[in-house]
Formats: C-alpha cells, sequence, structure tokens
C-alpha cells in the first residue's frame, strides 16, 4: 500500500552573490518559488570564494493513516530541466532541520532581489521574522541523515528517510521538515557543482510535486481459494495455508467483544484434522496457519473461543502434483467491475481476474453455466500510468517493500487503490506483473483503463 503526503511548505535558502558580485543574497527569500535549487559556486567573486543553495522542505503527515509498524518513508522530489550546467557525480544529504521555519514570499531566484529582511520567510540567516539560525544556512541533525548519489546530475532524488520519520512520529524529535543539500565535502570541495533543480510544492506539473512516501506490504493472502492438503511434495512452509476471518457487522469490520482463540480443520464427519491459535490481524479480522494431511475433497474451518464456535466454512481441497514437463503458463486477464470513471481523495478496491490462456470448459461446466473461478496468482504486483504520456506514476514495487503486491481470497486477487494523489480529469493505465521462481517477474501484455473526477 502506499499512502503519499504533499508538502506543506518549502524554500531554497542562499549565501550566493547577487548580480554585482558584491554583495551576497543572504537576506534572499524564494519561498513561493515553484523551483527548488541546490548549488555549490567556487571561485566565481574571487579565487576562494563559495556560493552555497540548500533547500528546505516540510511534510505533516498523518500518522492514523498508516500502520504502527512495518512502513519505510520515502522523501521524492522530481529532476527540473534546465538550460544551466548540471553538475554531475556528485552526493546528496538530506538531514532533518532542528528548528522551525517560515516559507515566505520570495520568487526571485536569479538575482535573490525578494529580501525578507524582518518580514516573513526563512532565508541563510534567519529561520523567521526575528529568529536567526544558530548556524547560517540552517541547523540540522546529520546523526539520522540520508544520502544519494547522483551519476548524470538529471535525476529524480528519491531516498529512503525511514529513520527520520519513525523519530517525529515516535516524539523523539519535533517535525521541522528536511534540508537538501550537497555533502559537507562537496560544499568544502574547490569546484563548482552547479545547479541543480528539483519541482516545488507550487509547480504546476502536479505529479513533479515533492512527496513523502509511506509504503508497506499490505497484502492480505487467504489460502481459503487455494488450500491444499499436505504433501510429501512440499516442504513444510509450502504445506501450510493461511486462512482469514471477517467480522462484519452492519457493513463495517468489527473486533468480536471475545476474541476467537483457535481454528481448526474438520472432516465431513466433524473429524478435528488440525487446530492452530488465532491472531488478529485488523480491525475485525482475524488469521490462522494450518497445515491438514487429509485425502477428503471438502474439509471445514471452524473458529471458536471456547466451546463457542463464531464461524464454519466450507474450503474445497488441492493436491500438489509432478509434471513430465515444464509448463509455461500464459494467462489471460480482466478487471470484472472496473469502472470507468473513479472519484478522487477515496480509496478504491480493484479487483483483478485470471485464468489460463488455452483453458476451455468441459461439457459439465457449460451446461450448468457456472462461472469459472479465478486462478490466484500468489505473487502479483501492479504498476500505474498516466495514459497521455505513459508517465510511470507508481512503478512496480517488487523490492523490499512490496507495495503494490497484490492480495487474494476465494474470490482471486485484488488490491486498494488510494486516488488521492492522482489529478483529477486523467486517463489512467493499471499494469499487472507475475512473479515465479524460474523467470522472475514477468509483465502481462494488458493495459487496464480508467478516469479519475472531481
Amino acid at each position: 500500500m502506499i499512502r503519499k503526503f504533499y508538502a506543506t511548505k518549502d524554500n531554497t535558502i542562499t549565501n550566493a552573490y547577487q548580480e554585482n558580485l558584491t554583495t551576497r543574497g543572504t537576506g534572499s527569500n524564494m519561498g513561493a518559488s515553484d523551483i527548488l535549487e541546490v548549488f555549490s559556486i567556487y571561485g566565481q567573486a574571487s579565487s576562494s570564494s563559495v556560493e552555497l543553495s540548500r533547500a528546505l522542505i516540510q511534510f505533516n503527515p498523518d500518522f492514523s493513516q498508516v500502520p504502527a509498524s512495518g512502513v519505510s518513508w520515502y522523501l521524492k522530489m522530481f529532476n527540473a530541466p534546465h538550460s544551466q550546467t548540471v553538475p554531475s557525480e556528485f552526493t546528496m544529504t538530506i538531514s532533518a532541520v532542528s528548528q522551525s521555519w517560515e516559507e515566505g514570499y520570495g520568487i526571485d531566484m536569479e538575482n535573490y532581489e525578494d529580501i525578507t529582511r524582518g518580514g516573513v520567510g526563512s532565508n541563510w540567516i534567519n529561520r523567521s521574522s526575528g529568529s536567526a539560525w544558530d548556524t547560517q544556512g540552517g541547523d540540522y541533525r546529520t546523526v539520522s541523515a540520508s544520502t544519494m548519489e547522483f551519476s548524470t546530475g538529471l535525476e529524480d532524488l528519491e531516498v529512503d528517510v525511514s529513520d527520520i520519520v519513525n523519530e517525529w512520529r515516535d516524539g523523539t524529535w519535533s517535525n521541522y521538515g528536511f534540508g537538501i543539500a550537497l555533502s559537507s565535502s562537496h560544499e568544502s570541495e574547490t569546484k563548482s557543482f552547479y545547479t541543480k533543480k528539483f519541482f516545488g510544492r507550487d509547480s504546476e506539473f502536479y505529479l513533479q510535486r515533492p512527496v513523502l512516501e509511506a509504503r508497506w506490504d499490505s497484502a492480505r493472502k487467504d489460502d481459503r481459494g487455494s488450500f491444499y492438503a499436505s504433501s510429501s511434495f512440499a516442504s513444510a512452509t509450502d504445506n501450510l495455508n493461511t486462512l482469514y476471518l471477517y467480522n462484519r457487522i452492519r457493513g463495517r469490520l468489527r473486533d468480536y467483544p471475545v476474541a476467537p482463540t483457535s481454528a481448526s480443520i474438520r472432516t465431513s464427519a466433524d473429524v478435528s484434522l488440525v487446530s492452530a491459535p488465532v491472531s488478529r490481524v485488523d480491525t475485525g479480522i482475524y488469521k490462522a496457519q494450518l497445515a491438514a494431511d487429509t485425502s477428503e475433497s471438502t474439509v471445514y474451518d471452524v473458529w471458536y473461543s471456547g466451546s463457542t464456535a463464531y464461524h464454519t466454512g466450507t474450503i474445497s481441497v488441492k493436491n500438489f502434483a509432478s509434471y513430465g514437463y515444464n509448463p509455461e503458463d500464459i494467462y489471460v486477464l480482466s478487471m470484472p467491475g472496473l469502472r470507468k470513471d473513479y472519484r478522487k481523495n477515496q480509496t478504491h478496491r480493484l479487483n483483478l481476474y485470471v485464468r489460463e490462456k488455452n483453458w476451455s470448459p468441459n461439457i459439465y461446466t457449460v451446461a450448468v453455466q457456472s462461472s469459472i473461478p479465478s486462478l490466484i496468482i500468489p505473487s502479483a504486483s501492479y504498476q500505474l500510468r498516466r495514459s497521455i504520456d505513459d508517465y510511470v506514476i507508481t512503478p512496480y514495487g517488487t523490492g523490499s517493500t512490496m507495495h503494490t503486491q497484490l492480495s487474494y481470497d476465494v474470490s482471486g486477487n485484488y488490491f486498494d487503490l488510494d486516488t488521492t494523489y492522482l489529478e483529477a480529469g486523467y486517463l489512467y493505465e493499471i499494469q499487472y506483473s507475475f512473479y515465479d521462481e524460474e523467470n522472475g517477474w514477468e509483465e502481462q501484455p494488458y493495459r487496464f483503463k480508467f478516469r479519475v473526477v472531481d
């Protein structure tokens, strides 16, 4: 799952010389500019002069919207193309600002003539009206700082800032935002790194505005539709089945007043094959993991606390099989229930239907006109693009966080899409990639389109 939080204020502060190369623009403010700029210029005003520019940016993430643990936080800023020289082979440092600061209303990034003086806004010397930085150029904590290497200088910035954000979340330090600067070694070098620019929070390019992104693996893998009997062909881990129980009261998930403590797998003769403890996953959601050694085609899962049974379900049992050949799976995909339009600022559940490409129904299936259950893909990920220019908004999250991994249950695969960070009025496309251990991730040749509206 992904939650994106946009910046609430940003600014560029500098001690660069004004056009006369005599007066430094240390009092200038650029808080209303749509660009953030970072540079180091050596030897422009004199043989040993150094001019620096740094960016300040602050977010106010709503921690109630993300889980209490297992979340990775990424700062993302997007390269702003320009006609000036771009540095290459350099390192940027992203640090936590240690004091409060004001954004301001200046926009002049050329001559630095929007002087803050005693007015609202931060600059190289002052963090706010009448309050100076302890150290000119801003006050930063270096303990939890992150770094990113740039090769061409045209890259976007994307860096894990979890250490800093977690300190804000647990109250260890107050949230005063981030400071983005060249590394201290680059700022002191006798060479120039001029100039790296990013789109700011006031940019007209909606998807290039800076964002603080919370990522976590929210996939629930419910094996009710792919329950396998224990087999000597499989390891203990692969023989394990995960089952979920959802307690819906008046259309909402609610915790049981007394939570279920155990779940068992039983035969049609009510013989218990195996039982396991139950854990609470989230509000109204409970989980158990069981391995059942059975030859029956249908078993029943019973959830209970003490002698009180909370739920009894029916499960069709599958069996592992070996093959005399190596099959190549090709799939047909569809998205039943996909709407043309989705409202902005909402979370929508999207379902994926999968079947084998060369599947053909038998005569019984046709006769009873029963729908064919979706194949369940254990490892599937989605990607989101903007149709008009094929711009990738959310790439496949197939790394350590698995934040675009699909859930599944007896109905098939699904995921929840947060449209808060999508611009209304545009057409978007969803793509899928499936994983198998032999071939890795393989993108499926399908794109599904929808529009976001206000």
